[in-house]
């Protein structure tokens, strides 16, 4: 079995774009959508969802009211500032409104291993209020250390898995596909790129299918590299402009630092002929396969508000023969490669 992953340095370079044409072009194959942080490959493909999973990961912090004492050991420990005190006037967290904050002095740790009167008044005082204070945590700047649990006297506060999103596998007019969406302040993207890579592999193995097509996302950070490792081969879309070719290095160098096959291409490339010359010519000085340039062409927004690939509309263009030349390029190497 086969796996091509098509990345970019930075967004907007037009993988998506190269790699639903590619699934428009190929036979046989599965198709995975890694770019979870922004996925719109469905866009094009008008996926029909047929499974649907939970994505979990990490943990957060919940306060359970019912059995809070309203102490503020958790607002005392916490670096992330994720605890709220809400009063009559609304939140405030530690470095805010209360003008408290933690001095490391463990006082609350050693003066209320149970709920004591005296202590507690003494420390809604030193928050500013004699009010009963009631405590909260943020999710979105809970960070799942765990320090507000440990350090709870009256073991109040939950500690359940986090629900960071979701995957889906679904069928396409090119075939299955499994794509996945990330919850808004969601972490953990690399975990559940590997999850979406490892579902369409199964898939592919599962149904005799010899080649997966993955739309990576753009960068060279943890889910890129989540992406790539252990790709048969690389596509690198890029932009005829400076920060293109410094944006394709980088991603040559993250595919090189994991021995991974690497290709280019072009995209646009008749805006600055004299630019994607000069990366065509850096491609081949450093061993890289060059697969090609694509012109400017706006039969590929056409095709995308019909919901097809460019390869899919009814008259060819200039993009669609550049990326039909690129694919047969593509293949070639692929069937190369030993993997």
């Amino acid at each position: 079995m086969k796996e091509l992953v098509v990345i970019s340095g930075k967004g907007g370079t037009g993988k998506t774009s190269v790699l639903a044409s590619f699934a428009a072009l190929a036979e046989n194959a599965v198709l995975a959508d890694c770019d979870v942080d922004a996925a719109d490959l469905h866009l094009v493909l008008s996926p029909e969802i047929r499974r649907r999973e939970e994505f979990r990961s990490g943990r957060e912090a919940v306060i359970r009211q019912t059995d809070c004492i309203g102490c503020g050991a958790c607002l005392a420990h916490c670096r992330f500032e994720a605890v709220r005190r809400l009063t009559a006037d609304g939140l405030r967290t530690a470095a805010g409104g209360s003008g408290a904050s933690c001095l490391d002095c463990d006082f609350c740790e050693r003066s209320c291993p149970v709920r004591n009167a005296v202590v507690v008044r003494e420390m809604r005082e030193s928050l500013g209020d004699g009010r009963e204070a009631v405590f909260m945590i943020d999710p979105a700047a809970c960070e799942g250390c765990g320090v507000c649990v440990r350090f709870c006297p009256v073991k109040a506060i939950d500690f359940p898995e986090r629900l960071c999103g979701e995957w889906f596998v679904s069928d396409t007019r090119c075939g299955p596909m499994v794509h996945a969406r990330l919850g808004i302040a969601a972490e953990n993207s690399g975990k559940l790129v590997s999850t979406v890579r490892r579902e369409a592999r199964r898939i592919a193995e599962e149904q005799g299918r010899g080649l997966v097509l993955v739309d990576g996302p753009p960068g060279i950070g943890c889910p890129v590299i989540a992406s790539v490792t252990g790709a048969t081969l690389v596509l690198a879309v890029t932009e005829p402009t400076l920060s293109g070719r410094h944006d394709l290095e980088r991603v040559l160098k993250l595919a090189r630092h994991f021995d991974i096959p690497a290709m280019a291409a072009v995209n646009k490339a008749d805006i600055n002929p004299q630019a994607a010359g000069e990366i065509e010519l850096f491609c081949r000085e450093h061993g890289v396969g060059f697969a090609g340039r694509i012109p400017y062409d706006p039969a590929v927004t056409r095709a995308q508000l019909a919901g097809k690939s460019v390869v899919e509309m009814p008259r060819d263009s200039g993009a669609a023969g550049a990326i039909r030349d690129i694919w047969r390029g593509v293949l070639g190497r692929l069937e190369e490669t030993g993997k």
